[in-house]
C-alpha cells in the first residue's frame, strides 16, 4: 500500500512539475508574442505612476492580454523599477515584452503633445500640435508668433508648458539670417540666458533641434554652429574638382547665395552652376539677394522691392558693383545649398530669370535671357491686371 501511495505521489508531483512548466511557457510565449493592440496608441504616464497602474490601462485599452503576465515580466526582466514618466508610443501589435522597452526606455517622450518653435525667412511661429498615433500625423491646437509684443499667450500653449511630458523643438528654416535666429532664441520663454553677440552669418546649421525648457539660448547656438560646421567640412572634402573657390568659406558664401536664389530643391545644381560659370568668366553675380543683404545686413526682410538706386549703390555685398564673392555669407545656407555650391551642375548656363512657376529659366547667351525676361515680364503685367 506504501508503495501504492508512493507511486501516485509521484505521479501528481511529476503532473503538477509538467502543469508548471506549460503554465510557464505559455507566460513566456504570451510575453514576447505580438499583442492585440489593433491600432497605435499613445500612452501617458505620470510622473509617480507604477507598473501595476500601467499594466492595467494597457489592459484595459487592449494592448495587452494579461497585467500580470506583463508585470511578472517587467519584474524578471528587472525593468518593474524603471517606468519613465512621458508619453510613450505603442505600436500596434506590439509585445509585452517590447511595451515593457518602451516605456522603461530614458529619453524625450514619442507622442502625445508637442511645441514647435518655427524660426522661418519672413516669421516666427510657436505651434502646439498634438500628435495622432493612429495616423502619425500632427494636428495644429495652438499658434501664435512669440516675438510680437504684447502678442496674447493661447490657454493651450500655457497649459502644456507646465505639463512634464510635453516635447520642445526648434526648426531653423534655410536661408534664415543669424540674426533672426538669435532674435527668435532670445524671446522664447523655454530658453534661458539671452545671447546679445550675433554669430557669423551662414555659421548656423537650419535642422530641427530638440531642446528641454531650461536650456541655454548659448547652448542651442553652439549646437546648430557645430552641425554647419561638420556639414561644410564634409561638403568641402567631396567637392568637385576645379571649383572657383579657394576656401570652405567662400564655398559658404556661395551656398548663402545659392540658397537665397531659389526655393526649389532640384534647381540648387543650376542655380550654382551659373554663379560657378560666372565667376570662372570674371563676371559680376549680379544677385538681388546680395543687394538686399546689403540693405538689411540681415536684420529682418526688406518687405518690398529693390529701387534701381539701390542696385548701383556700393555696399560690401551689392554684387552688381563688386566683382567676385561678397564678404561673408547672406543667410545660413543648408546642407544641399553647400552641396550644390561644392558640386554644381556641368552647364554653360550664365543667366536666369523666373519663370512663373516659382522655378527659373536658364540661358547661355543675353539673346537668350532676354528672351525668358521678356517672357518674366509678360506674365508679371497678366498677374498684375488680374489684381485690379
Amino acid at each position: 500500500m506504501w508503495r501504492h501511495l508512493a507511486s501516485n505521489t509521484i505521479t501528481f508531483l511529476i503532473v503538477g512539475l509538467a502543469g508548471a512548466a506549460g503554465v510557464i511557457a505559455w507566460g513566456v510565449n504570451a510575453y514576447s508574442d505580438e499583442g492585440p493592440l489593433e491600432a497605435a496608441i499613445c500612452l501617458r504616464v505620470e510622473p509617480g505612476t507604477n507598473m501595476r497602474s500601467v499594466s492595467a490601462r494597457l489592459e484595459e485599452q487592449g494592448a495587452i492580454g494579461s497585467a500580470s503576465v506583463f508585470r511578472i515580466g517587467a519584474e524578471y526582466s528587472e525593468k518593474a523599477g524603471q517606468l519613465k514618466a512621458g508619453s510613450h508610443l505603442i505600436p500596434e501589435r506590439s509585445s509585452m515584452s517590447r511595451i515593457v522597452d518602451i516605456v522603461t526606455r530614458g529619453g524625450a517622450s514619442t507622442c502625445g503633445t508637442e511645441i514647435l518653435y518655427k524660426i522661418g525667412v519672413n516669421a516666427v511661429l510657436a505651434e502646439v500640435r498634438e500628435l495622432d498615433p493612429a495616423t502619425s500625423n500632427y494636428t495644429e491646437l495652438a499658434e501664435f508668433d512669440p516675438t510680437a509684443e504684447g502678442v496674447e499667450i493661447p490657454a493651450e500653449y500655457q497649459s502644456m508648458r507646465e505639463r512634464a511630458d510635453t516635447r520642445y523643438r526648434i526648426s531653423m528654416a534655410e536661408g534664415v539670417t543669424s540674426w533672426q535666429v538669435v532674435n527668435a532664441l532670445n524671446a522664447l520663454d523655454t530658453l534661458e540666458g539671452d545671447v546679445e553677440e550675433i554669430p557669423a552669418e551662414g555659421s548656423l546649421a537650419p535642422d530641427s533641434y530638440e531642446i528641454a525648457p531650461g536650456t541655454q539660448v548659448g547652448a542651442v547656438l553652439d549646437r546648430m554652429a557645430a552641425a554647419q560646421a561638420a556639414i561644410l567640412a564634409e561638403a568641402w572634402e567631396n567637392r568637385a574638382g576645379d571649383l572657383p573657390l579657394e576656401t570652405p568659406e567662400e564655398a559658404l558664401i556661395l551656398a548663402s547665395i545659392v540658397e537665397k536664389e531659389t526655393g526649389v530643391g532640384a534647381e540648387r545644381p543650376q542655380v550654382a552652376s551659373v554663379f560657378v560659370n560666372r565667376l570662372r568668366q570674371g563676371m559680376r553675380l549680379q544677385t538681388d539677394p546680395t543687394v538686399i543683404y546689403g540693405i538689411t545686413e540681415g536684420e529682418g526682410v526688406l518687405g518690398r522691392g529693390l529701387r534701381q538706386s539701390e542696385l548701383r549703390a556700393e555696399t560690401p555685398w551689392n554684387t552688381y558693383v563688386i566683382n567676385g564673392l561678397p564678404p561673408t555669407p547672406i543667410a545660413n545656407p543648408g546642407r544641399a545649398a553647400i552641396e550644390a555650391a561644392l558640386n554644381p551642375a556641368t552647364t554653360d548656363y550664365v543667366f536666369f530669370v523666373a519663370d512663373g512657376t516659382g522655378g527659373h529659366a536658364f540661358a547661355e547667351t543675353l539673346a537668350e535671357h532676354n528672351s525668358n525676361v521678356a517672357v518674366w515680364r509678360k506674365i508679371e503685367a497678366e498677374r498684375a491686371a488680374a489684381q485690379n
